[in-house]
């Protein structure tokens, strides 16, 4: 009889012994614009999103030796504290990119892979695009293939061992302490979708920034010699029969590991709120390009919603008025309110002002979910419809499909550097034109760098800059 090893030691065999030539060119791309998405979000969270203060001032006050950096506000700290805040900023916004079958991989990859880089020094572009094209794959092959319920938050679940996976390919960890690394980050496989549905918490931004520090803290852990678990994800207690009831398709997850990549499908997001809501935005917002409506006019805005969006507008009296910024990104009532209100939706729409916007929260109060199973979550993110009724009795409906930066309508570079550039500015010390414009062309010829410290010193330079002449 034949014993086939625990899963664990075939993905730390397929992250140790990937290379860049190993990489088809729709993995390159995507773990580039992942970078640079990832780096921009951070930066804007850093002026944008206040529930990310008592993460940075933690940090800063534990202090420790200056191994890496925290983006957007320049301070050199040890590189598991820096992941922390780095994490927690790359979620904050909830601006962060997604897998086409949703959940977040990008806020807890790159953040940590960048810690390591500093810590390690001399990492090629190369080496930094084949760790994060590594964690996003595993990834998308764990997420994808385990019997979810709503109720774990796979963001987290699963983030934590694509980020260890990537961070053990940047710190050169052979393949059996990359298993170790990932029985070690195990320890931190945790968070229920309650973090998500539930009211009032900063953690549905902030989680991130846990996985990526205890990402950092495994793969280090591994290097000195620590042991994890032999049978991590199949033993008999292992994750996924304690997490996922047993349910799970290996076959598919190791299928053409290593040869066929899935993470050339990664999407961008336009608007900074939760993912399952884009639809309903586009909706809102083309509706009011097509359409001469005067919202004084508007007696009722009916948003036709699944299983999980019924969560984002319930309670319903709560989620038309959210009294935070994060609860804000995950009410569907007050997205399609603002949506509608502005006919645009930006970063610098979410500020603490805008939660009392009278315009936008008189709309909120006229949106009502009807429960519609056609929409449901399943695999692929689904469509949203809206139906908006005027007081003359019409009746104007759109159907939210090809969103902008979805899989039918990808981002483009010009298009990501547009965003990109929206985030610097917005960031704790703003980054100049030329500051933009620099990293967004290193960032997208990324494979040519010699040294990663370099993308981080292009951050960093204004913020250091900023506070000498402070």
């Amino acid at each position: 009889m034949t014993i086939t090893a625990d899963l664990s030691h075939q993905l730390a065999e397929f992250a140790v012994n990937t290379r860049f030539a190993d990489l088809p060119p729709e993995a390159v791309e995507a773990a580039k614009k992942s970078v640079l998405d990832t780096i921009g979000v951070m930066l804007a969270a850093s002026g944008m999103e206040p529930a990310v203060r008592p993460i940075i001032e933690l940090v800063r006050e534990s202090a420790g030796k200056g191994e890496a950096t925290i983006l957007g506000y320049g301070d050199r700290v040890p590189a598991g504290a820096a992941a922390f805040a780095n994490g927690a900023l790359a979620h904050g916004l909830d601006f962060d990119s997604q897998t086409p079958w949703g959940a977040h991989a990008d806020s807890s990859i790159v953040p940590t892979v960048l810690a390591l880089a500093e810590l390690r020094g001399s990492v090629t572009g190369e080496e930094l695009i084949t760790a994060v094209a590594v964690g996003q794959e595993i990834f998308i092959r764990l997420r994808c293939n385990v019997g979810w319920h709503m109720d774990w938050n796979l963001s987290t679940v699963v983030g934590c061992f694509s980020a260890t996976a990537a961070g053990g390919s940047i710190f050169n960890l052979d393949a059996s302490q990359l298993a170790n690394a990932l029985g070690i980050a195990s320890l931190q496989s945790s968070g229920t979708m309650e973090q998500i549905f539930g009211l009032g918490s900063d953690l549905r931004g902030m989680y991130a920034g846990f996985s990526s520090q205890a990402s950092v803290n495994a793969v280090r852990l591994a290097a000195r010699g620590m042991t994890g678990i032999r049978n991590l994800f199949e033993g008999e207690a292992g994750l996924f029969k304690v997490y996922f009831k047993g349910e799970y398709d290996r076959e598919k997850m190791v299928a053409n590991l290593g040869k066929e990549f899935l993470s050339g499908g990664m999407t961008y997001k336009y608007w900074p709120a939760v993912g399952n809501a884009h639809t309903y935005i586009h909706a809102a917002i083309e509706l009011m390009k097509e359409n001469d409506v005067a919202l004084d006019q508007v007696s009722e805005v009916k948003v036709f919603v699944g299983d999980f969006q019924q969560r984002m507008c319930s309670p319903l009296a709560e989620r038309q008025v959210p009294n935070t910024l994060v609860d804000a990104k995950f009410s569907l009532p007050f997205l399609v309110a603002l949506a509608l209100a502005r006919g645009k939706m930006e970063v610098e729409d979410f500020t603490s002002e805008a939660l009392k916007d009278r315009t936008v929260l008189a709309l909120a109060r006229k949106v009502v979910p009807v429960p519609d199973s056609s929409y449901n979550w399943t695999s692929k993110l689904p469509d949203g419809k809206i139906e908006v009724l005027l007081a003359d009795g019409t009746s104007i409906s759109r159907l939210g499909s090809r969103v902008p930066g979805s899989v039918e309508l990808p981002m483009t570079w010009e298009e990501l550097f547009h965003k990109f550039g929206s985030c610097a500015r917005a960031a704790v010390s703003p980054l100049s034109a030329d500051g933009i414009s620099d990293l967004c062309n290193s960032l997208k010829t990324l494979e040519t760098i010699h040294d990663v410290r370099e993308i981080v010193a292009g951050v960093s330079s204004f913020n250091v800059a900023q506070r000498k002449s402070a």
